[in-house]
């Protein structure tokens, strides 16, 4: 079973390997349940073109993959930097359980990672966002949440 500073150590070792290899952006993660490293990643954004290849993202999605489950409960994540919105709501729907980080998001905003406007568009009514969310009603949409609601082999989460 590690230490809290050999398991930053290691999301630190995938970070410099994403700035050294042009991988991506300087962020390193890795999720760990019970002593054991069960998934791990660098920011891959440039190198796969994918906005939503950060470090903890691709950290998930492998400790996911390793616990054949979409349910990380009773793990614990650890990040050389403070995550994202993204990243923070992944890291809420994964239900990890605790979350330990280095830098901070105006350390990262000091080096050009401006995450900021983000949170303070959430705050914002959906029609009154710098980016326009037009909602639409259409009868399908009743109709799949009804279906959903109904459906008796659902797999909730």
């Amino acid at each position: 079973m590690g230490t809290t500073e050999e398991y930053l150590r290691k999301a630190f070792e995938e970070a410099f390997y994403s700035v050294r290899n042009n991988v991506g952006g300087p962020f390193g993660a890795v999720v760990v349940k019970d002593g054991r490293i069960i998934g791990k990643g660098g920011n891959r954004v440039s190198s796969t073109n994918d906005p939503t290849a950060h470090a903890e993202i691709v950290a998930i999605r492998e400790a996911c993959t390793t616990l054949n489950s979409f349910d990380l409960s009773g793990s614990s994540l650890y990040t050389t930097c403070e995550p994202c919105p993204m990243c923070l709501s992944a890291i809420y729907w994964a239900n990890i359980s605790s979350v330990f980080y280095c830098s901070t998001r105006f350390d990262a905003a000091a080096i050009g990672f401006k995450d900021n406007h983000i949170y303070e568009e959430l705050a914002i009514q959906p029609h009154e966002r710098k980016i326009p969310f037009i909602s639409v009603s259409l009868d399908q949409a009743n109709q799949l949440f009804r279906e959903w609601t109904d459906k008796s082999d659902k797999i909730s989460y």
